[in-house]
């Protein structure tokens, strides 16, 4: 299975841009780390497809950005994160096996629902922290994402989202398509992005079929120049170290609940991985803990 990795294309005189990724392996690396069903796994891999693009977007490497979605669906709340090119996410619920009696594709919609909202928070290592959120319209993503583009960042954008989940449950293809009219775009650039639409394959299939980001982009585009190529993986940055400097900063009178065990047994939520730490490795800063 190839590296994930993504693309940023111009075209039409640096009046549309298209980010477009395969994420593969990534989204395959989230499924085994959460030990994901097929909707589940559709859901979060969407979700992550769309914040590595955005991710892209970013102006420095240490910026960060979250998305969190909650819908009111079975499937719950669902983060991911974004930093230099790692990705990491977890899902409320990662049993969800729902299907589309019409289509049988898998029912991401119905998993996520659309009573909540799609949230995107970006840590600019300013004294705050950027948050913007809108209404989910369909809980597809795609959609979603498409319509938060337009409300909050005041950017027209198509966005395509896909997971291929195969029999045997693993990835098979996953990927992100955005494609943005920029500031000066004319009626032309319009049209051409609104006949694009008509025909437009889903993602999924497009990586399934082998083609990487850049070849599609210049498929779809002919005048299009790729400005960035990235890597980007599913890894989380969780260790031990952090997870004791989260005990530390609760309460005086919590922390000494959680002492009273000899070993504090915790579990990552990105990556599931469980640490077992023993009392005297918290001792040892404990009496730096403020009352």
């Amino acid at each position: 299975m190839k590296d994930s990795h993504l693309c940023i294309g111009l075209a039409h005189q640096a009046k549309i841009r298209i980010l477009a990724c395969d994420s593969t392996s990534l989204v395959e690396k989230a499924r085994l780390a959460h030990d994901l069903y097929p909707t589940s796994a559709a859901a979060l891999g969407r979700v992550l497809s769309a914040t590595a693009l955005m991710g892209a977007m970013l102006k420095d490497e240490d910026e960060k950005l979250v998305v969190t979605i909650n819908g009111g669906g079975p499937i719950g709340t669902i983060m991911t994160e974004a930093y230099g090119p790692y990705l990491k996410g977890l899902v409320g619920d990662n049993t969800i096996y729902l299907k589309y009696n019409d289509s049988n594709k898998l029912a991401v919609g119905l998993a996520v629902g659309k009573e909540g909202y799609l949230k995107v928070s970006r840590n600019m290592h300013l004294k705050e922290t950027f948050t913007s959120q809108v209404a989910l319209q369909t809980g597809e993503i795609g959609d979603d994402f498409a319509y938060y583009f337009a409300l909050s960042e005041q950017v027209p954008s198509l966005v395509s989202l896909g997971v291929l989940v195969d029999v045997d449950t693993h990835i098979k293809a996953a990927g992100g398509l955005i494609i943005q009219l920029m500031p000066g775009h004319n009626e032309e650039d319009i049209q051409y992005v609104e006949e694009l639409a008509k025909d437009l394959k889903p993602i999924s299939s497009v990586i399934a079929e082998g083609k990487g980001p850049e070849e599609y982009i210049k498929e779809l585009f002919k005048d299009a120049e790729i400005v960035l190529r990235k890597d980007i993986d599913y890894h989380c940055d969780c260790s031990k170290e952090r997870f004791i400097s989260s005990l530390l900063a609760l309460p005086k009178d919590d922390l000494s609940e959680v002492l009273k065990d000899e070993t504090i047994e915790v579990k990552c939520e990105f990556c599931s991985k469980v640490y077992k730490i023993k009392k005297e490795e918290i001792e040892k800063y404990y009496e730096n803990v403020e009352d």
